[in-house]
């Protein structure tokens, strides 16, 4: 594997290429098919990911069996580095949503990187800032605010994205099915696309299969801040 993909990887950003070399050297290929299990809560921490290709849900089990999904990770982000410095396991199950690819890397060998290199340091406290506000965010939205809320800001933070990438904001495809997002968004299946469907008749959105089209931005922001469809 290239260096050239490390440095798209935000946790790697701005290293120079002796050092994107070590890590690339300590680092381990691993190949996982879909629904199979990375790790799971409580487990011993040995090592986190960096995604190659595909897509990974981390999530948590409720102990009456519910799944809510805390975060679905893409190429080319990292996941799993905070169980590295808190209690040395893992805080939730990690199970990729397609075959993937990804690149393991062993906790011993990348602490002893970070305290050799400044950058790292910096990048990985960045790194850790951005799962906090996640969680933050997603811990707002599940206990204050109502399903459609829910979906509007999912849409708005798609559509963000499609716009940094050069492409059509208006045009946004869904990265989960609807079984997944429903769990990620903590309502079920069915309220998920009664939802999509009052918002269609309002004239928000078009549903065309896996595909949503914007068609009231502002509306749909109106709904993100907690105005009621």
């Amino acid at each position: 594997m290239s260096i050239d993909f490390l440095k798209k990887c935000p946790l790697f950003a701005g290293l120079k290429d002796e050092d994107l070399k070590v890590v690339r050297a300590i680092a381990t290929l691993r190949k996982v098919g879909k629904r199979e299990i990375l790790f799971s809560e409580g487990e011993e921490a040995k090592g986190f990911y960096v995604i190659l290709s595909g897509k990974v849900k981390l999530y948590k089990i409720s102990p009456d069996g519910k799944e809510q999904i805390l975060h679905v990770v893409s190429a080319p982000d990292s996941f799993a580095e905070a169980a590295l410095f808190l209690e040395r396991t893992y805080p939730a199950f990690a199970e990729p949503l397609s075959d993937s690819q990804l690149l393991f890397i062993p906790r011993r060998d990348f602490i002893q990187l970070i305290e050799k290199n400044p950058r790292l340091s910096v990048n990985m406290i960045v790194s850790l800032s951005h799962y906090l506000r996640r969680f933050a965010s997603l811990i707002e939205e599940l206990s204050l605010k109502e399903v459609s809320s829910r979906i509007a800001k999912y849409l708005l933070d798609l559509s963000m994205k499609l716009s940094k990438e050069g492409k059509n904001p208006k045009e946004v495809e869904l990265d989960l099915s609807k079984t997944q997002l429903a769990l990620k968004l903590g309502t079920i299946s069915e309220t998920l696309s009664r939802t999509l469907a009052k918002m269609k008749i309002k004239g928000i959105i078009d549903v065309r299969k896996n595909r949503i089209l914007i068609l009231n931005r502002e509306a749909l922001e109106e709904l993100s801040s907690g105005l009621k469809i």
